[in-house]
């Protein structure tokens, strides 16, 4: 979850949906999808999101899932798509790689020994957004008229980016790392039961007397998804060190510490890669119809397993006037 080390600084406060009705969320797609893709993996039979020619697609059950929740509550999802993965977060692809594939190893042997439990659990470990995901997560998106914008590197970023633009009203992510990004506001817990969590940019710089930048320089120290931290340096003593040495680079000199390619990777997060190419409609008119044709026909999903959750898109275009929305 990006730098969860920022969850002891960030101001959040729950927030109840009835607040957020009619707001646009800007939502960070590949995490958002990651964990409906998993949670369907863990507790779904493999032959139920399984075409017959042997494409995975768990994830059109988990967005038939988790997109009822936004329009029962009259929310506009932008999803945004992570574009070119950043150089400095190679090692961490690598590292996420090689944990998959010791899972499915464990996976597999679980299976042999006859532990379904089991292997679901490690299989659910071991997903990633193949080009059938990508691609029919795009298809069914477009059905259902929901919009989405394509990012050049870090979709968190971008997602950060256009809240900071006023053009959402909320980034959505479950990454704390979208702090670093400044995004002013942030829905977390939106795959999760009940009401959601703030997270307050403005009010966590005030909390701790910090400036924006300051606080990149103590994510930085704790360690984000591109780069290691220092050893031993957790938020409190991160803070404490910035406020008596000023930025990161005094705090590294005073400890004799380096970061590997700590200056690229703080203008990562000051300066990110994105862009302002993008537009939206807010107005949404779902083809709900042909959309249960894509993932039951094409995609051979058996209609029980997705009918409950186009009947509450169904019932949402009626309740909330989803196609009204602007």
């Amino acid at each position: 979850m990006g730098n969860a080390a920022l969850r002891d600084l960030a101001a959040i406060e729950p927030i109840r949906f009835e607040e957020l009705s009619g707001s646009v969320v800007a939502i960070d797609a590949h995490n958002w999808l990651y964990r409906y893709l998993t949670t369907t993996v863990k507790w779904t039979a493999s032959g139920i999101y399984t075409t017959e020619g042997g494409t995975e697609v768990a994830n059109l059950m988990g967005i038939v899932q988790g997109l009822p929740k936004f329009f029962e509550n009259d929310l506009v999802p932008v999803f945004v798509f992570d574009g070119v993965v950043t150089d400095l977060k190679e090692g961490e692809v690598s590292e996420r790689r090689a944990a998959k594939e010791r899972a499915a190893a464990k996976a597999r042997a679980a299976r042999d020994r006859g532990d379904g439990i089991e292997a679901a659990r490690l299989e659910a470990r071991t997903q990633r957004l193949t080009d059938a995901i990508q691609r029919t997560t795009r298809e069914l998106l477009d059905l259902l008229d929901v919009p989405y914008v394509e990012a050049p590197a870090e979709g968190e970023a971008q997602a950060a980016h256009m809240a900071k633009a006023g053009d959402v009203d909320y980034a959505g992510t479950e990454d704390y790392d979208a702090l670093l990004f400044g995004s002013p506001l942030t829905l977390r817990q939106l795959t999760s039961k009940g009401d959601p969590e703030c997270m307050d940019l403005e009010a966590t710089l005030a909390a701790h007397d910090l400036t924006y930048e300051q606080l990149v320089d103590v994510g930085i120290l704790c360690g984000t998804d591109f780069n290691e931290g220092v050893h031993g340096m957790g938020p409190k003593t991160a803070v404490k060190a910035i406020h008596e040495h000023g930025d990161l680079l005094s705090v590294l000199d005073s400890r004799d510490a380096a970061i590997g390619s700590v200056e690229a990777v703080r203008e990562l997060f000051l300066d990110p890669d994105v862009t302002d190419d993008y537009e939206f409609d807010t107005t949404l008119s779902p083809d709900i119809e042909t959309a249960q044709e894509f993932v039951t026909d094409d995609w051979e999903i058996p209609a029980e397993e997705v009918a409950r959750g186009f009947e509450r898109i169904e019932e949402s275009v009626t309740q909330t006037g989803l196609d009204q929305w602007t």
